[in-house]
């Protein structure tokens, strides 16, 4: 299944130079918790993904990032239908944590889609927030067309909103 082809792709990978302390190229790992709660904390979980790997595989990686399931789209509306959205949005909320906070992707990061349209990050990318735009699909955000560099976008506010309280949870998730 996908957890032996998963195994397979990591082996092929690490055969190629990727991974490890004298591997050519690094090898970052992700783990996204498969529900409505946080992930662990990540330097005890990668550490315990290492040491698992390459006992059982002889998989190495230089990185685990663990990210936070986000509120939004196909997430939200499964927590939706079960109604379990509220739980979920009052587990990242009571686990707000300033630290997180100078790490934010949307203070480094800009994404952009496919028609040039930029916006502060990706979530809010699949949510249509643009950079500029008053509201969700508003054609009048900027796009690169508009832009001669990133300074240019200094003065545009961020914009914030519950689904911000995931990259704020726990241990963050940016």
């Amino acid at each position: 299944g996908v957890f032996d082809r998963s195994i397979s792709a990591l082996l092929m990978l690490n055969e190629a130079g990727y991974g490890g302390a004298d591997g050519e190229y690094g090898l970052d790992l992700v783990y996204n918790p498969l529900g409505a709660f946080l992930p662990p904390e990540q330097k005890k979980l990668e550490a315990k993904y290492k040491e698992v790997l390459m006992a059982e595989f002889g998989i190495v990686f230089n990185n685990l990032f663990t990210i936070t399931n986000m509120p939004v789209k196909r997430f939200a509306d499964f927590l939706y239908r079960r109604g379990e959205l509220k739980e979920y949005m009052d587990l990242l909320v009571r686990n707000f944590n300033e630290d997180t906070v100078e790490s934010l992707m949307c203070l480094e990061t800009v994404s952009v889609g496919w028609d040039g349209k930029v916006y502060d990050c990706d979530f809010n990318q699949q949510l249509g927030y643009g950079i500029g735009s008053k509201e969700a699909f508003d054609e009048h955000g900027k796009t690169v067309f508009d832009i001669a560099s990133l300074d240019d976008l200094a003065k545009d506010r961020i914009y914030f909103d519950n689904h911000c309280f995931g990259c704020t949870a726990g241990m963050g998730s940016s």
